[in-house]
């Protein structure tokens, strides 16, 4: 299993605020069987005690520590959301990426996710992607580094 796929992308999302970009992004996590509902939970508490912005127009919502039981397999859920979502940051997010990681790949996945939204120009590329394969090609070809 791909850890991030079609199935797990939106494109042109709207949401009216951060809690439910994070519900959107876990619940694409939960219906690809990579966690259980509950982890969606652990995602929202995890943004209630810091948030996941990482500046740049990226949020990288996880669950907590706790919810390393809740998770079956690794994978990414993407949202891009054009007219943007306050995350608490100096400006806002534009892409969500949701993460579920197993066997201690959390960091290795979240430094991966932020080495590819840290180049400008990924970042306008998945920003202004017409297809969920555009945004699958840039992360692949920008983890593979």
């Amino acid at each position: 299993m791909s850890i991030l796929s079609a199935d797990k992308i939106k494109l042109n999302v709207q949401v009216a605020d951060k809690f439910e970009a994070i519900r959107m992004a876990g619940q694409m996590l939960v219906d690809a069987g990579h966690a259980d509902q509950g982890y969606i939970e652990k995602m929202i508490e995890r943004e209630n005690v810091l948030s996941t912005y990482m500046g740049s127009g990226l949020a990288i919502p996880h669950g907590t520590n706790e919810a390393k039981a809740m998770i079956q397999s690794t994978g990414l859920a993407v949202l891009q959301v054009p007219g943007g979502v306050d995350f608490g940051g100096d400006e806002p997010a534009v892409l969500i990426v949701g993460i579920a990681a197993q066997n201690g790949e959390h960091m290795d996945i979240l430094t991966s996710v932020a080495m590819v939204c840290s180049d400008e120009e990924n970042m306008e590329k998945i920003r202004t992607a017409g297809s969920a394969e555009e945004i699958i090609s840039i992360f692949e070809s920008g983890m593979e580094e």
